[in-house]
């Protein structure tokens, strides 16, 4: 005899009559050619998990897992799953959690940026197909984020970012430390001869002591407050560390929401606007937000059909020099994520920032921003302005990421000004020491005979999007050896790669068009060749005659006519590699002022190259 509560819909057997496949386990059903039997058959397979037709009834939240063996950052995501379950059946929902791809920066070779189209890609496809209402998309790591955001967005289905929150600084000798500002500061002392073996095996034990993500303003860190600019989640949730109980609790608040924009249909695309962007690169700039930031924005907001094509990197350029740098974290200045939670975290800042922003954007609640500031009565106290300046004291002020046009990069470069170690860099002309691709840096950077002084311009090239398949974080060049233990800590670097939104330095990052690109001066840069840096005339220059740089210019291109290799045309005569994910990656990746997205991904989509 059955003991399930029967709450079947009579027309579910009334083959003769049409079904209505609108919500819950209805939606989307598995094409056999017979839409009863399909309802019919998902509910017996459905049910071999012991579900009820009263609970199969409900509004289905489905929730992304993406713990991982290989993802300590999401160390936590059983927790929040069990937390984001209350919260949804206590809407009056059924959530059912399924698995997708899950990237970790230092577990992924080459890169995690070569996986973010492929977790957007499948993200996207697993939200479309099964059968949920709305769903939540537990991420963290570095390219968890911007991957769901992107995938979520063009899924065109209600989606919440759950993130899985800062980790907590660990101490050596005293001194607080932590991932992974400090894993870069104290392997470049290493480097120097400043630390001996011993010290830096004790504070490589103490730099992740917790679960959780990079607890500086990374790009994790970024990632999380332009969720929260977006309006996309609780503003707490932006800062809340991984292992505090705070965390759970909004986990379990996101559940609440989840059921909430479900019933609304509330998407991405509706929520989000142009001044929606705008509000998140304000709070980038504001923050000193990873460089990564403005290359997975562009490919969020390029996912969106009214808002691709309305926002460039000059956008973000024209905002930073209108907005300061108020958050004293690492790398542009001191603190830990903790700290900024402790001074009460976006809330406060965005309180600040209120001048600035636009206050009729929309949030997950239905609200909008500037009633979200409202209701939350947020009072400054004296902690408050230690971390979070106020407008008339900034940081640094303005410009904390800022975009450089010339012929090496006339669709732009990237630098972090705001945490240049040293700012006479920002205004620089000296010579090139150039590498042509990661190998040979490693070969030749600590050779004692390498022809370099503290005023060269070191270039690293090929690390591109296409030139080094998924335009991996070696932009930050080691200093030389010889140099750093004359005590030289910044010299300026230019690459057409990225860096880890940790790390500081003079250094000029996504340089576009790329090295591999035939029509790229930078790539046709020669060690001597004088180059001029000037960030407060947004200027990267190659000081070589027109002449010369047209010459060499066409004698790459006569070269790469000659070759016989598979090629693309943005990849000159750079050889393909054969099958698989990375031949899609480098046919159809396109370039990092546009989001280093794949072009067919993007709102208008695009046909695949030949």
């Amino acid at each position: 005899m059955s003991t399930t509560i029967d709450n079947t819909e009579p027309s579910d057997y009334e083959v003769h009559k049409p079904l209505v496949l609108e919500g819950g386990l209805r939606q989307g059903l598995t094409s056999y050619g017979d839409a009863h039997f399909s309802l019919f058959l998902r509910k017996v397979f459905i049910k071999a998990l012991g579900y009820t037709d009263d609970a199969l009834s409900r509004p289905i939240v489905g929730i992304i897992n993406t713990f991982s063996g290989f993802n300590p950052c999401h160390a936590n995501v059983p927790q929040l799953i069990e937390a984001a379950k209350r919260g949804v059946q206590l809407a009056g929902g059924l959530a059912i959690e399924f698995p997708t791809i899950s990237i970790h920066e230092a577990f992924s070779s080459p890169t995690s940026m070569l996986l973010r189209n492929l977790m957007s890609m499948d993200t996207e496809e697993l939200i479309r197909a099964q059968p949920m209402d709305s769903c939540i998309m537990i991420g963290g790591c570095d390219k968890t984020v911007p991957a769901q955001l992107m995938g979520g967005l063009s899924s065109d289905k209600p989606v919440l970012p759950l993130l899985t929150g800062p980790m907590m600084p660990g101490s050596h000798r005293g001194v607080r430390i932590g991932a992974c500002t400090d894993c870069r500061n104290n392997w470049a002392a290493f480097r120097a001869g400043q630390l001996d073996v011993e010290n830096i095996s004790q504070i490589n034990e103490e730099l992740a002591p917790t679960a959780g993500t990079c607890g500086v303003m990374g790009t994790a860190s970024t990632m999380a407050c332009i969720s929260g600019a977006l309006g996309l989640m609780p503003l707490q949730a932006c800062s809340a560390p991984a292992v505090s109980s705070a965390r759970l609790r909004l986990a379990e608040v996101t559940g609440r929401h989840a059921v909430a924009v479900g019933k609304q249909k509330l998407t991405l695309r509706r929520i989000l606007s142009r001044k929606s962007f705008l509000n998140a690169m304000i709070v980038l700039q504001a923050i000193g937000g990873s460089t990564n930031g403005i290359v997975h924005l562009m490919a969020i907001i390029n996912r969106h059909p009214d808002v691709k094509g309305t926002i460039t990197l000059q956008d973000f350029d024209d905002i930073g020099r209108k907005v300061p740098l108020l958050v004293d974290l690492k790398p542009s200045g001191d603190n830990y994520m903790t700290d900024f939670h402790n001074a009460g975290g976006m809330l406060a800042l965005l309180n600040v920032l209120r001048p600035l922003l636009h206050l009729d954007t929309l949030t997950i609640t239905g609200s909008t921003l500037g009633q979200v500031l409202d209701e939350a009565h947020f009072r400054p106290f004296s902690y408050t302005s230690t971390i979070i300046r106020p407008l008339e004291d900034p940081l640094y002020p303005a410009s904390s990421l800022a975009v450089l046009r010339g012929n090496i990069c006339p669709d732009g470069a990237v630098i972090k000004a705001s945490a240049s170690k040293k700012r006479d860099l920002l205004r620089h002309r000296g010579p090139a020491v150039v590498f042509d691709s990661p190998a040979d840096l490693a070969s030749r950077i600590d050779d004692p005979n390498l022809d370099v002084t503290k005023d060269s311009v070191l270039v690293l090239k090929h690390i591109g999007p296409v030139g080094n398949p998924g335009m991996p974080e070696a932009g930050v060049i080691p200093i030389p050896q010889k140099l750093a233990t004359q005590g030289v800590a910044d010299m300026l670097r230019i690459s057409d790669g990225r860096m880890s939104g940790t790390a500081g330095g003079s250094i000029i990052l996504h340089v576009s068009p790329e090295a591999c690109h035939p029509d790229s001066v930078f790539g046709v840069v020669e060690t001597g060749d004088m180059i001029v840096c000037d960030v407060e005339r947004r200027l990267l220059q190659l000081d070589v005659a027109e002449t010369v740089i047209l010459q060499r210019l066409e004698a790459r291109r006569l070269e790469e006519s000659h070759s016989s290799a598979r090629t693309t045309p943005q990849t000159g005569g750079r050889r393909l590699n054969g099958r698989g994910y990375r031949y899609l990656y480098e046919r159809c990746v396109n370039q990092a002022h546009e989001g280093a997205d794949f072009g067919f991904l993007t709102a208008e989509g695009e046909d695949l190259p030949l």
